[in-house]
């Protein structure tokens, strides 16, 4: 095996993830992922995809582990990056598991509802033989049997409740039934969250004990459950409609989880940023400013909010996004900051890694 990763580094990730999720690690976690290595093996001849569920069912799942092997043997871990890959089916594939079409378009996943009905016709319940359940499973038994516990297998993205909902009751139709029947989505909100449970507890049964942890489609270590919860249909609803339908059933999930984290998705969910930092169950938020709107640097006031609540914070950066944010908040602890270069840019890197104390 070809992956530069080994059983000391694998300790030292999750003593600093132990350290860093209790609070007492005081430096931030920084992610610094090289690309452009020379693998050391030959090159697969199935391409390279960022959607699992883009290969065709001929594909066997290891093949699709084997590609994955690959573009991780290209890599070089530095600092708190260890080598890691989730399956991506899709943003809510819970929705499929329930019976939805999975629908393949040229650089996502999308799901529809098989059949039009009212909402009152719907029950979620767990249907026996899902293709794509059966799908992910045998992917991630196939990981698992591969790397022996080398490589860190994401949840893949079973996305959050009322999105999955919202798969069913497409356009405005949740919206309305939000007024018109809101016992029915309540109702579904609820059987939504128990049948998501049920797959995260058995994907995790195809997981554990072998992979080293969890994490899911963000890569946060955690050696007890993790997952990062969204709802990315409240920034189309009021606060009241937030804390009426959605925010139940999220401290629900975050008190069933050791290390909840958010997605807090675009500036249309702002509004909800108070109410959902109240969640005292709530380890961090992870804010996406989203396509169009100024960069992670130019919003001092949501990671203000976000760090004098005692959450933690996620980003995506360099030297100089993680050097404005600890100016803004006045501090760089409780941050994690997923960095890559080329490995042309070695020395650099280290440099960034050695001025935190990641090094």
């Amino acid at each position: 095996m070809s992956i530069d990763f080994d059983a000391t580094r694998w300790g030292k990730i999750k003593e600093d993830s132990r350290h860093w999720w209790a609070g007492d690690l005081k430096r931030p976690l920084i992610q610094m992922t090289l690309t452009g290595c020379d693998p050391g093996r030959p090159e697969p001849a199935l391409p390279r995809h960022g959607f699992a569920a883009f290969y065709d069912f001929s594909v066997s799942p290891e093949a699709i582990v084997d590609r994955w092997d690959y573009d991780l043997s290209c890599s070089k871990f530095m600092g708190d990056a260890f080598p890691c890959v989730w399956p991506n089916f899709g943003a809510g594939v819970v929705a499929a598991f329930l019976g939805a079409a999975l629908e393949k378009g040229e650089s996502t996943c999308w799901f529809h509802p098989v059949e039009d009905k009212e909402i009152a016709e719907f029950r979620f319940q767990y249907v026996p033989g899902s293709v794509w359940f059966d799908r992910v499973k045998a992917v991630c038994r196939a990981a698992m049997e591969r790397w022996e516990g080398v490589v860190q297998l994401g949840m893949t993205d079973l996305g959050g409740n009322l999105d999955v909902l919202s798969t069913f009751r497409p356009g405005e139709k949740l919206l309305l039934d939000l007024y018109d029947v809101p016992d029915e989505v309540k109702r579904l909100t609820w059987e939504a969250h128990d049948m998501w449970w049920r797959y995260f507890e058995e994907i995790n049964r195809v997981l554990q004990p072998v992979n080293p942890g969890y994490t899911a489609w963000t890569p946060i270590f955690s050696e007890a459950p993790y997952y990062m919860l969204q709802c990315d249909f409240c920034y189309m609803i009021s606060t009241d409609m937030f804390d009426e339908f959605v925010k139940p059933e999220l401290a629900a999930s975050c008190k069933k989880l050791a290390n909840p984290f958010y997605h807090m998705d675009g500036p249309g969910q702002l509004a909800h940023l108070d109410s959902l930092l109240e969640i005292e169950d709530l380890k961090g938020v992870q804010w996406i400013p989203g396509a169009g709107q100024p960069g992670y640097e130019e919003w001092p006031e949501v990671y203000r909010k976000i760090h004098d609540a005692g959450k933690r914070i996620q980003l995506w950066g360099d030297m100089k996004t993680l050097d404005t944010l600890v100016e803004q908040i006045g501090s760089a602890e409780g941050i994690v900051i997923l960095s890559g270069a080329d490995v042309s840019e070695e020395r650099e890197a280290a440099a960034f890694l050695k001025k935190y104390g990641a090094a």
